[in-house]
């Protein structure tokens, strides 16, 4: 029991170090996110088609 009190009490001395993000930085690191993935999916959606259209033209 003794060891579960230690580690809650160091728990909440660090959880006290944390510097916490302001409310706007993290809504750029939100939109930031939104907007990377976004990329990603659109990336990701081009490199598909390219590589169907290329096994379409071999195969045929």
């Amino acid at each position: 029991m003794e060891k579960i009190i230690k580690y809650v009490r160091s728990s909440i001395e660090e959880m006290k170090k944390v510097t916490w993000p302001t409310k706007k930085e993290t809504y750029n690191y939100t939109i930031l996110v939104i907007c990377i993935s976004i990329g990603v999916a659109l990336f990701l959606s081009a490199l598909d088609l390219g590589f169907n259209q290329g096994i379409k033209f071999i195969i045929k």
